[in-house]
């Protein structure tokens, strides 16, 4: 070793010290600000877990408002970390802000979608399982995310439709409510008897136990239409039984009035000839 390297490690010992006397409290002050504040965004967390625990909110919305929580108060510790070791950290947040009005504008359907389903899961109009009619679409919820919502048509085919286009519309939920109405229609002749008709409906009803009494079912002649006169049955059954009833009534009126000579006409119109005379 020359004279010229010993001169060099005489010098280069001051200047690490130098530099550890200047920068190692600020670097000791850095890691121990990114620890604590792990520490703080875990126990935030967690009390933003409990709060909706106990305000029964869904289990997915939970889970993702907690990680939003933690990602957001680590961002402001890791921006105070290299705010200690000198790093001007007013660029960087400007940088990340407009970062994020670019990516938001880019992602605006996206972030639609997610708002929607953000606003399912807390207002909860429907849940797994329900019967609902939504964006044109009728089906079972297979299942609610944050982007999509899965339902299940009857002939069995997988619609995912986008939140916001289901919130952006009428939902109606078949399972709400425990109890439904059944709407029909019957037409009889205008030859028949209409008392009787009217009993036959009545003894139909009476005898399915599916029937809920109350409300009381409604049967009432509508309409005196073209080709028949109309009856409204409305009864009322459980939600569960709703199909299967409607569909045991469709077919028990149909033999029921075969049986007793009432007949069901089809739509039917008089057409009257008249024949004129000759004139010479």
């Amino acid at each position: 070793m020359d004279f010229s390297q010993l001169l060099d490690m005489e010098h280069l010992g001051p200047r690490i010290l130098d530099l550890l006397f200047q920068y190692g409290p600020k670097v000791i002050a850095a890691v121990v600000i990114f620890i604590l504040g792990r520490v703080f965004a875990r126990i935030i967390r967690n009390a933003v877990r409990r709060i909706l625990r106990r305000s029964k909110v869904d289990d997915l919305l939970i889970s993702f408002v907690g990680s939003l929580t933690y990602m957001g108060v680590l961002a402001f510790v890791i921006i105070a970390a290299l705010n200690q070791l000198g790093i001007q950290t007013t660029s960087f947040v400007a940088i990340l802000g407009a970062a994020g009005l670019a990516i938001g504008l880019a992602l605006q359907g996206s972030l639609s979608n997610f708002a929607a389903g953000v606003l399912m899961i807390i207002f909860r109009p429907f849940k797994n399982g329900d019967y609902i009619e939504g964006a044109g679409v009728a089906g079972l919820v297979e299942q609610i995310q944050i982007f999509t919502t899965e339902l299940r048509t009857p002939d069995n085919k997988l619609v995912i439709i986008p939140n916001a286009n289901l919130m952006g519309s009428n939902i109606i939920n078949y399972s709400a409510n425990h109890t439904r109405r059944i709407d029909m229609v019957f037409g009889i002749g205008y030859d028949d008897d209409l008392r009787k008709a009217k009993k036959i409906l009545q003894e139909i009803l009476e005898s399915d136990t599916r029937i809920l009494k109350d409300p009381a079912p409604v049967i009432a002649v509508s309409e005196l239409g073209d080709s028949s006169v109309n009856f409204v049955v409305r009864p009322w059954a459980a939600t569960k039984d709703y199909w299967d009833l409607y569909f045991h009534l469709m077919e028990t009126v149909k033999i029921r009035f075969d049986e007793e000579g009432i007949s069901i006409p089809y739509p039917q119109r008089d057409v009257h000839l008249y024949q004129e005379s000759s004139k010479e």
